[in-house]
């Protein structure tokens, strides 16, 4: 009977030889460790590249790491989230590490606390939790056990690193555009909350806060208007449908995110009006899509990429042991877009 032998696997030994340095920096290498210098990462990895070497899961999850983070997204339909995963990916891609995401019911907490247990039964390394609207509590209890960064909350923690936009600046941001374009009847939609009390942490509450903030400084206090729906397209569509049906009716609606710009851009087609003719939309979050001709979306940039590098490279900081907390603030600008324009001379004389 004839054999055939299996090829040898490449070991960590075997790499080590190859690229002339201990066993322990192609481990460091490997775990991202601190101390390693960049002539060293790139030797290392040049040797694993030749040789072919791929670390064994099994074998590395029995010496306590498996080499997989966890995502708590709040649900997948979001665009903007995908600019995060796609800069989360690049960061980890050259330390071993893979992305395994889980969906946390929307806003629902007790979703989002069987969603996170999920990922800790399966012995992630780390999460990334993005917009989680549990208690900071909560968030602390499972810092505690496993690395956490959290994206796109204001808190503050010792035991777990936060990225975030300066949301205050970025609804700035729009309610200045529109009134300069001579805007007064300023609209917003806004995510209902669905914990107990105002929670200011949370990204959507401080938009909105900023919204009737800036409205009354500008004396435009009376033209508040404000549907709270969801941050969702069907959540856009309604609260544009409700504002719609106001009187006097809004010439502007400021959607505190993109995808609920989207359902208002829907809602307000489907009432037999124009967007930026009859009223003009404005989102938050500078998805992709928001840049397609036919949608050209007014939005706030806050660099989802660039916000998933930062969320992978603290999470990889703290998985290596890093125990101080990093609070990572993304200062956001506007791109305006043919959805918003001056209001028509007959909404220009009326709302004064």
């Amino acid at each position: 009977m004839v054999t055939r032998d299996r090829q040898r696997r490449v070991t960590i030994t075997d790499v080590a030889e190859h690229a002339q340095v201990s066993t322990t920096a192609v481990s460091k290498v490997l775990r991202n460790a601190y101390g390693v210098s960049e002539a060293m990462r790139i030797k290392v990895q040049a040797a694993i590249d030749e040789l072919g070497y791929r670390p064994h899961n099994a074998a590395r999850a029995m010496r306590g790491r498996t080499f997989t983070i966890g995502v708590l997204l709040p649900h997948i339909r979001n665009p903007f989230f995908a600019d995060i995963l796609d800069g989360l990916t690049d960061e980890i891609s050259a330390s071993g590490y893979q992305a395994i995401m889980v969906q946390s019911g929307g806003h629902d907490p007790a979703a989002e606390r069987r969603a996170s247990d999920a990922l800790v039964d399966r012995q992630v390394d780390g999460v990334l939790w993005v917009a989680p609207v549990c208690p900071r509590g909560q968030l602390e209890k499972l810092a505690r056990d496993i690395p956490l960064v959290v994206l796109g909350r204001h808190d503050r923690s010792a035991l777990y690193d936060c990225v975030l936009d300066d949301d205050e600046v970025g609804a700035e941001l729009v309610v200045e555009h529109l009134i300069a374009l001579g805007h007064r009847r300023i609209a917003h939609i806004t995510q209902k909350d669905t914990v107990g009390g105002r929670a200011t942490a949370l990204l959507h509450t401080i938009r909105a806060a900023t919204y009737e903030r800036m409205m009354t400084e500008h004396g435009l206090a009376d033209h508040i208007a404000i549907a709270a729906t969801s941050y969702t397209e069907e959540g856009g569509y309604d609260g544009a449908h409700e504002l719609l049906v106001r009187d006097p009716r809004p010439t502007a609606i400021f959607a505190g995110a993109d995808q609920a710009a989207f359902g208002a851009l829907a809602a307000v087609h489907e009432a037999g009006l124009s967007v930026p003719g009859d009223i003009s939309v404005a989102g938050y979050d500078n998805a992709r899509l928001t840049g397609l001709a036919h949608v050209a979306l007014t939005s706030v940039d806050q660099d989802g990429a660039m916000m998933g590098q930062t969320a992978g490279r603290l999470l990889l900081e703290r998985i290596a042991g890093r125990a101080s907390a990093v609070r990572f603030s993304v200062t956001p600008t506007l791109v305006a877009r043919r959805s918003t324009a001056s209001p028509g001379t007959v909404d220009r004389a009326t709302s004064t």
